[in-house]
């Protein structure tokens, strides 16, 4: 038996991140959508990112989830390099995107669009035997729950409000159980009542995974209570908390123009 002893564990090691962009860069015939940008997203954390109209949101959104090649930079999602993965890959690893428009089955109730949302075998032997268990159910109820449309679980989601619709796009991601969560604009067309609602669920989801949030609402963004990223011109401008980026220069130059 040896006698050398092992190291004690290092429990203090921070945890390696979710999300690594670094040096990243999209060239469009000759126009850099964006320009050596570089983020870190850390299990569980909760990110805002703002910035003006082209500052490079949505390209950035668009790499992560392989809908657009980057010219130059490491993309990574825990060990996987994200740039040599399609699309479907990329949500099957556990990054689930909401676009700023729901999509969902109008003609369908709030439990039947989330029940098509449920991560499950999808061949057509496995669709052939589908039956809802007792755990798919209770699932499904779960995030009903979370999402606050519990109450709404057999009605058409055609009828439901716009917010309300946005919280069943989540609940149809959330029934995917991803890791990364990356949402566009939740709140744009929401009363204040919804949007309160929707900062909290946000806020609830975060910490069980991690979640990027693109905004242009700056309130709603405070009432985030999270790191806020600001790019411009492909670039990060700004990092830090909402009361920082809004009193950087830089950023109220740019952006805020006050």
């Amino acid at each position: 038996m040896s006698d050398e002893i092992s190291p004690p564990l290092d429990r203090t090691k921070p945890a390696a991140p979710v999300l690594y962009l670094d040096g990243v860069s999209v060239v469009f015939d000759g126009f850099r959508a964006l320009n050596n940008l570089s983020l870190v997203v850390d299990p569980g954390e909760l990110r805002a990112i703002i910035g003006p109209n082209g500052a490079g949101k949505t390209t950035m959104m668009d790499v992560i989830t392989g809908k657009t090649r980057p010219t130059a930079g490491v993309v990574r999602f825990r060990d996987h390099d994200l740039t040599r993965l399609d699309e479907a890959s990329i949500a099957n690893l556990g990054i689930g995107r909401k676009f700023q428009k729901p999509t969902m089955f109008d003609a369908l109730t709030v439990f039947e669009n989330l029940e098509l949302a449920l991560k499950a075998p999808r061949g057509p032997l496995a669709c052939l035997r589908w039956a809802l268990t007792g755990e798919a159910r209770r699932r499904i109820e779960s995030v009903m729950e979370e999402v606050g449309l519990a109450a709404r679980a057999q009605d058409r989601a055609a009828i439901l409000s716009h917010g309300q619709r946005q919280w069943l796009e989540i609940g149809m991601l959330l029934m995917q159980d991803p890791e990364l969560l990356l949402v566009d604009e939740p709140v744009a067309g929401m009363t204040d009542q919804e949007t309160e609602h929707t900062a909290a669920l946000l806020v609830r989801i975060a910490g069980k995974r991690s979640v990027v949030v693109v905004e242009h609402d700056l309130e709603f963004v405070r009432a985030l209570g999270s790191k806020v990223t600001v790019l411009c011109e492909g670039s990060m401008l700004s990092e830090g908390s909402i009361d920082h980026v809004q009193n950087d220069p830089r950023v109220i130059e740019v952006y805020l123009g006050r």
